[in-house]
């Protein structure tokens, strides 16, 4: 896959990072020239690009009208919004990513301005406190669909009701499945003869609205 990312702090930096460690070909631009001479430091030097991000000039040398994923992760939100305009309504990429820095902002960055995906960080903390609070030990791991479902982990309490049954026996929430277990050490791939022992870990891909179902289901029963 090919991403842009325009913005070089520490937040592109590092998705830049971790999306060349997953194999994917990235460009990374950057205006400032003490955060490019960073970056020449932690990056392969052909995938860092100086210029303005928010030039319709600048992105075409980046190769944005072959990109399939544009990245608007710098430190200010105007930017932010006038390059994933340009990403989607001038050169159509089809996913745009834009890091919201105030979340006064929010409300800006909608489909409308070119934004799939809103990045609001404080947001994003709030709701993953929330999600800790409500849900004792389980642990969201992935979302997927823009947050529609949700993989998750956790361990199978001593007294849940499900301890001691078999996959087959257990009525799992809607659109919920458990695709593998970790016992001592080892991963199995369950099966409806599986039977649930407590202290196993769970990995389940669950709807996310059915997450406080699921983990009910495998913590104490009250």
């Amino acid at each position: 896959m090919f991403v842009i990312i325009v913005g070089g702090g520490r937040t592109g930096a590092q998705l830049a990072r971790t999306l060349i460690s997953e194999g994917h070909h990235i460009v990374l631009v950057e205006e400032r020239a003490p955060i490019i001479e960073r970056l020449h430091q932690e990056l392969p030097q052909d995938v860092v690009l100086q210029g303005d991000g928010s030039s319709p000039t600048v992105l075409e040398k980046a190769g944005i009208r072959s990109a399939q994923v544009l990245a608007a992760v710098t430190s200010e939100d105007e930017a932010n919004l006038v390059i994933s305009t340009l990403g989607r309504f001038e050169f159509g990429v089809p996913r745009i990513i834009a890091r919201v820095n105030n979340p006064m902002n929010a409300w800006l960055f909608t489909p409308d301005m070119g934004v799939d995906v809103a990045l609001n960080q404080a947001d994003i903390l709030a709701k993953l406190i929330a999600e800790e609070m409500s849900l004792g030990d389980m642990m969201t791991l992935l979302k997927l669909r823009k947050g529609e479902f949700s993989i998750v982990e956790e361990k199978v309490h001593p007294d849940a009701e499900v301890a001691g049954k078999a996959l087959r026996d257990i009525q799992l929430p809607a659109q919920s499945r458990v695709v593998a277990i970790l016992r001592k050490g080892k991963m199995i791939i369950p099966e409806g003869n599986t039977v649930l022992q407590p202290v196993d870990e769970l990995i389940c891909i669950v709807l996310s609205t059915n997450v406080k179902e699921l983990a009910a289901m495998l913590g104490r029963i009250h």
